[in-house]
This record gives structure tokens, sequence and C-alpha cells, in this order.
């Protein structure tokens, strides 16, 4: 009885769905095959296949190799296994579904997303490359990403590699950062290595900064420090631009008094560095 009412349910389903294409859609089949492709490349992986329970030409056009790779490269960007996918005689609609796949579990369970990705081929089992994943994505959980690195400081090493800080503001830099990875709660050692990573790539973007990486990095947990005390509820007596200054200078030794000026303007004026 059940199977019966599901099988009714799919079959109403498909029949509102043609009947939705054939007044919203134009025929594909009257249509040059390119055209009817530039129509279908305008929707995503879940309409797509909808699309191709139409018909067989719409199943056709649907599973055209062009929209799968324009998809894999607009969700992730940047991915070295485009370059020899098709050259394994596999296509990119498997290579969306593994990438999908794999991003779904990483989001609940990152190793087990990363050891998916690795058997399927998708990625390699080098800290190069799972960085490169996790930088040319928005669909991994930011959370899951810092949980993540916790236990693998190489892949943070690579992925912070591949961030470019040029001409950057230091507190838009950090800005930046902290959008890909998750700022961890606590200042313990995970965020002593993000902070030490993202200080030399910092001085390597940016080598007339005139600064060192241990300045930076003093720099750094300054501006930190300098975001909670600014905006959280909690703190009564905010800290001021002379007090900032003052502090900054004796930390760094140097005397710099209008960049630390700068720096305490932009995140009175911004707001958090990580939120």
């Amino acid at each position: 009885m059940m199977g019966q009412l599901l099988t009714r349910q799919l079959w109403h389903e498909e029949t509102n769905l043609k009947r939705a294409v054939d007044e919203k859609f134009p025929d594909l089949s009257s249509l040059p095959p390119e055209i009817s492709i530039q129509i279908l490349s305008k929707l995503n992986a879940t309409d797509l296949c909808w699309a191709s329970c139409v018909n067989n030409l719409w199943k056709q056009l649907a599973n055209d190799e062009i929209i799968w790779e324009r998809l894999c490269r607009s969700t992730w960007r940047g991915l070295s296994v485009y370059g020899h996918w098709r050259r394994l005689g596999s296509s990119f609609h498997d290579l969306y579904m593994i990438l999908d796949e794999g991003s779904l579990m990483f989001n609940t369970h990152p190793a087990r997303g990363i050891d998916y990705l690795v058997e399927k081929g998708a990625i390699k089992n080098t800290a190069q490359s799972i960085a490169e994943l996790l930088h040319s994505t928005k669909a991994l959980n930011r959370q899951n990403i810092r949980v993540f690195l916790e236990s693998r400081s190489d892949v943070m090493n690579h992925l912070i590699g591949l961030q470019n800080y040029k001409q950057q503001f230091l507190p838009n830099a950090l800005r930046q950062l902290f959008q890909q990875i998750e700022a961890p709660e606590e200042r313990g050692m995970f965020l002593q290595q993000i902070i030490q990573h993202f200080s030399q790539r910092y001085c390597t973007c940016n080598p007339d900064c005139q600064m060192d990486c241990d300045t930076v990095f003093v720099l750094c947990y300054s501006l930190i420090l300098l975001s909670v005390d600014l905006t959280s509820p909690h703190v009564k007596n905010k800290m001021s631009k002379r007090e900032f200054i003052r502090n900054i200078r004796g930390a760094t030794n140097q005397r710099d008094d209008e960049l630390f000026g700068h720096l305490y303007d932009n995140i009175y004026l911004i707001g958090h560095i990580a939120r």
C-alpha cells in the first residue's frame, strides 16, 4: 500500500514538472543545441537533475560535460583534479557528485569527508591538495574547517599560503583570514599557530611593509584583544587610542604612532577582527 502511494506521488510530481516545463520553458528540441545548453547552464545541480527527467533530449542536454564542468569550477574553484579528470575517462557530472558528497560528509565529520574525496580521486592525500580544496569553496563549514586544521598544521600552513594579502591593511587582512578559518574561542596554541602562519604570509605578500614577522605577530594579537575590548558589552572601561598606542609602542619597541592610531581607528570604525 505504501509503495503504491509513493509511486502515485512520484508520478504526480513528474507530471507537474512536465506541465511546468511546457508552460515556462521553450521547447529545447526546436533550438540549436548550443542555445539549449546555454539555457540549462543557468540551472543549479538540483534543477539540472530534475530537467534530465523530462525526456531523453533534456536528459542528454542536462548531462552535457560543459555544464557540469562549469558547475564544478564555480563551486570548487581551482582544484588540480580538473586538469586530468577527463583523461581518466570520467565525467564531470560524476566529479560534481563526488565533490558534493564529500563536502556534505566534511560538514558532518571532516576527516571522513577528506578520506572519501581522496579515495574517489577528487583530491590527493597531500597537505597542498587538501588546502586547495578548503580554499576553493564556500560549501564547507568554517567551524569544521577549524576543527580539521587543529590536527593538521601542515594543511593550515598551505591554506594560509594560498591567500593573497598584498597591499592590504593589517586588520583587513586578518578579517579575510578569519572569514575562511573560524577563530577559536580560546587564546591557546591553535590561535598562536594561526597567527604565526599568517604573520609569515603577510610579510611575504608585503615585503615593503617595514615590519618583521615578530612585529606583525604582536600587532595581530593586540588587534584581536582590542577587538574584544571595544566590541564586548561586558567590558565597561574601553581602551582609549592613547592607551592602545602606548601598549603597542612598548610591545614592539617601535614609535610609529600614526600607524598604531590607524590600527585603532580601523577596529573602532569597522568592528571586530573575527566575527
